[in-house]
This record gives C-alpha cells, sequence and structure tokens, in this order.
C-alpha cells in the first residue's frame, strides 16, 4: 500500500541522483511529493516547479521536472496524480511534463493526462547563450503531456 507524502527537494534529489536513468537533480522547485510504502520507506518522487520553457510560464502553469521511481508498481501514476491534485490545491489551473518519444507513457495515461504533442527539438547550447552540450540520449523532440 503506497500513500503520498511530502518531500523536501534535497531528499527528492538524493532519490533523482540515485534512481533515474537520464536526467539528474534539479535546482528549485514549488513543491516535491513522495510514494511511501507500509514501512515509510520511499519508492518515487515528483518533483514540481515553474515550467522550462518562458512560453509555458504564464503564472498559472507548473511543470513536472522530474518523476522517479524504483520501479515499485503504480508509484508514477500515483506520484502524477497527486501532483496534478496538489497544483489545483495551490490554485494554478495547468500542470505539464515532458517524455523521451521512446517512453511509453503509460503512467501519464493511467492517472488520466493527455498527449498535446511533440515539441522542440533543439539544443541548450546556442551562440548567443552557451551551454553544455546535451547528452545525445537527450536530444531531439519530446512528448508534451497535459494534466487533465
Amino acid at each position: 500500500m503506497l500513500t503520498v507524502s511530502p518531500i523536501s527537494l534535497d531528499e527528492a534529489n538524493a532519490f533523482v541522483a540515485a534512481h533515474h536513468r537520464h536526467h539528474g537533480p534539479v535546482v528549485g522547485h514549488k513543491f516535491s511529493i513522495a510514494a511511501v510504502d507500509s514501512r515509510a520507506a520511499v519508492c518515487g518522487v515528483a518533483i514540481v516547479g515553474r515550467p522550462v520553457a518562458r512560453g509555458n510560464d504564464d503564472g498559472w502553469t507548473l511543470e513536472v521536472s522530474r518523476c522517479c521511481t524504483d520501479g515499485t508498481r503504480n508509484a508514477c501514476s500515483m506520484l502524477y496524480g497527486a501532483a496534478w491534485r496538489a497544483t489545483r490545491a495551490l490554485g494554478y489551473r495547468r500542470l505539464i511534463t515532458y517524455t523521451l518519444p521512446a517512453e511509453g507513457g503509460s503512467s501519464l495515461r493511467g492517472a488520466g493526462w493527455r498527449l498535446v504533442g511533440a515539441r522542440g527539438g533543439g539544443n541548450w547550447n546556442t551562440p548567443a547563450r552557451p551551454r553544455v552540450d546535451t547528452d545525445q540520449l537527450l536530444r531531439g523532440q519530446k512528448l508534451l503531456w497535459e494534466a487533465v
């Protein structure tokens, strides 16, 4: 039996560092939540913050920047659903997230989210804004999902 619990950003980032397949910790957030089992062990985390893309940062939208589990059944769907409920309770109107095209999205669909479509495909590194080059795995278009 899983329950939802608040978790600090430091604790959530430590879980992400230990378990996420291709992303590291994040710098900031609005809130983070954890899926906790009957022994009070963290099975997964969701970190929610302002949207990364400026076009989505309208003051009414938040983004799940990390959703990470240890593989516990239904933990991802539980976290996505709880993140949407918490987002609405805080007065926001929209919650989004992105996945890689190779990721199926079953946890998102299970939580009632809908696929909006493919977005992006560029690189954060530009001549006007030099950045460390994006990892090859993360280059290309992402799929935008929206909680409904």
